[in-house]
C-alpha cells in the first residue's frame, strides 16, 4: 500500500500525542519497566492537563483514557500502518472506485485527537475523512455502525459542519465509552446539528436497529455528501463476546444494501468485532451487500 506519511495523521491528531506514541516504548524500557505499558494515574476533575510530565508514567496517564488498552513494542508501527490502510481506501475513492475496504488493525474510532483507548491509537476513519476534505471534497459523511460509540470520531469533527458524523451504538449509560455518545450531543459552534447519536438498548435486534439505520441514512441524504466513510464494527453480532445486540449475520447484508442505496462513493473501515470464528463471514456478508447494491 502507499505510504502517505504523517501529514494526514497530524490533520487529526496532535503532534505531541503522535510523538508520545512514537517514543513511549523506548521511554518505558529506559525507565526499567518490563511488560506492556498501562497507565497508573490520570488527571481527574480539578487536576491540570496543561502540563507535560517528563516521566513516562505521567505521559501515559495524560494520553490514555482507559486502563484496558496496552502499548507494547510494536504498537506505534501497527497503528501507523492501520492509518495508512484507511488512507489508501480513501484514495481509491478519489481514483474513481465506487467502494473500498480497509482491514485496519488496530481499530481507530475511539482514538481522540490527543488520547488513546478502546484498543484504538489512531483514528483511521477520521484521518481518511479529513484526507478526502484536504483533497478537495467539500462534504463528507461518516456513519459508525460499531456496537460502541465512536467517541474519537465525534471529537475530531464536533465543531465542524463539513463532516457529518452519525453513530448507531449501544446506549453509553450502560456501555463503553460511557461519557460520550448520548443523544443530546449534537455538535457545537459551526458543528451544531452535524453530529447525530442514535443510542440503542442492549438486546437490540433487527426490528429496532433498522429504524435507527433508516433515520441515519435519511440524515445523510439530507446532508448530500460527496463521499461516505463507514466505520463498520461486527460486534453488533448476536454472539459477540463484547456486545449485547442481537443482529444476525444476514443483517449485515441488509445494512450494507441500505448504505449502497445511497449511491455514494463509500469507504468501509473495519472497527470492532470479537466473535473470532464468525468475524470473517460477517465481514464478507457486509461487503457482499455493498457490492450487490
Amino acid at each position: 500500500i502507499k505510504d502517505f506519511g504523517l501529514d494526514p495523521i497530524l490533520q487529526i491528531h496532535s503532534r505531541a500525542y503522535i510523538e508520545f506514541l512514537q517514543n513511549a516504548w523506548n521511554e518505558w524500557q529506559n525507565a526499567g519497566r518490563s511488560g506492556d505499558i498501562f497507565p497508573l494515574c490520570w488527571p481527574g476533575a480539578g487536576m491540570r492537563r496543561d502540563v507535560s510530565p517528563n516521566h513516562i508514567d505521567g505521559k501515559v496517564g495524560l494520553y490514555a483514557f482507559d486502563s484496558g488498552t496496552p502499548i507494547c513494542k510494536g504498537t506505534y508501527g501497527v497503528a501507523y500502518q492501520g492509518a495508512q490502510c484507511a488512507l489508501n481506501a480513501a484514495q481509491a475513492l478519489l481514483d474513481g472506485e465506487a467502494h473500498s475496504f480497509a482491514f485496519s488493525r488496530p481499530p481507530g474510532h475511539h482514538a481522540m485527537p490527543d488520547q488513546y483507548g478502546g484498543y484504538c491509537f489512531m483514528n483511521n476513519a477520521a484521518i481518511a475523512a479529513q484526507y478526502l476534505r484536504t483533497s478537495g471534497k467539500t462534504r463528507i459523511a461518516i456513519l459508525d455502525v460499531d456496537y460502541h460509540h465512536g467517541n474519537g470520531t465525534q471529537a475530531a469533527f464536533y465543531d465542524r459542519s463539513d463532516v457529518l458524523v452519525i453513530n448507531i451504538h449501544s446506549d453509553p449509560l450502560d456501555e463503553y465509552p460511557y461519557y460520550m455518545g448520548h443523544a443530546d450531543e449534537t455538535g457545537t459552534g459551526d458543528g451544531t446539528g452535524y453530529n447525530l447519536n442514535l443510542p440503542l438498548p442492549k438486546g437490540t435486534d433487527w426490528d429496532i436497529y433498522q429504524k435507527a439505520l433508516s433515520a441515519a441514512l435519511n440524515r445523510i441524504k439530507g446532508f448530500a455528501p460527496d463521499m461516505l466513510m463507514v466505520s463498520f464494527g461486527a460486534d453488533t453480532y448476536k454472539d459477540d463476546p463484547l456486545g449485547y445486540f442481537k443482529l444476525e449475520q444476514n443483517d449485515f447484508r441488509k445494512i450494507s444494501l441500505a448504505i449502497a442505496a445511497l449511491n455514494l462513493p463509500t469507504a468501509i473501515i473495519l472497527e470492532g468485532g470479537y466473535a473470532v470464528d464468525d468475524l470473517g463471514a460477517n465481514i464478507v456478508t457486509m461487503l457482499e451487500g455493498i457490492e450487490a447494491g
